[in-house]
């Protein structure tokens, strides 16, 4: 940092991160961040859900984090919650899956079926 306008923008781009994490009361995304998750994958899973909300500018969505969701062979896992409807959960989700998510299921309305952990285990069987 060179400068205090510096240091001001970057706190003005941290918090604006940060309230996109814990604003929003319509639209809730949990990541499974324990270890199983991580090493599958979840911080850039989580990176782009929080991209996506602030490049979207969405102040009805909160995205969050969790420990172990118990389906380590689906890491990573992500819940989304939306007001009215019943919890979605995914599975195997990557960065690109994560955007899809958002733009389809938590713009749009419309669930990712082929991620959803049921039809992720209907298929390895």
């Amino acid at each position: 940092m060179k400068s205090l306008k510096e240091l001001e923008e970057i706190r003005n781009r941290v918090q604006k991160q940060m309230d996109t994490r814990k604003t929003g009361s319509g639209t809730r995304i949990v990541v499974g961040m324990a270890t199983c998750g991580i090493s599958a994958g979840a911080r850039p899973v989580l990176k782009a859900f929080m991209d996506e909300a602030a490049a979207r500018e969405l102040t009805n969505v909160e995205i969050g984090q969790t420990g172990c969701v118990g389906l380590c062979s689906l890491e990573p896992i992500v819940e989304v919650y939306k007001s009215g409807d019943n919890k979605v959960t995914y599975g195997k989700v990557t960065p690109e899956v994560a955007r899809r998510i958002m733009a389809e299921h938590i713009v749009n309305g419309n669930v990712v079926n082929e991620y959803t952990v049921g039809s992720l285990e209907q298929n390895n069987n």
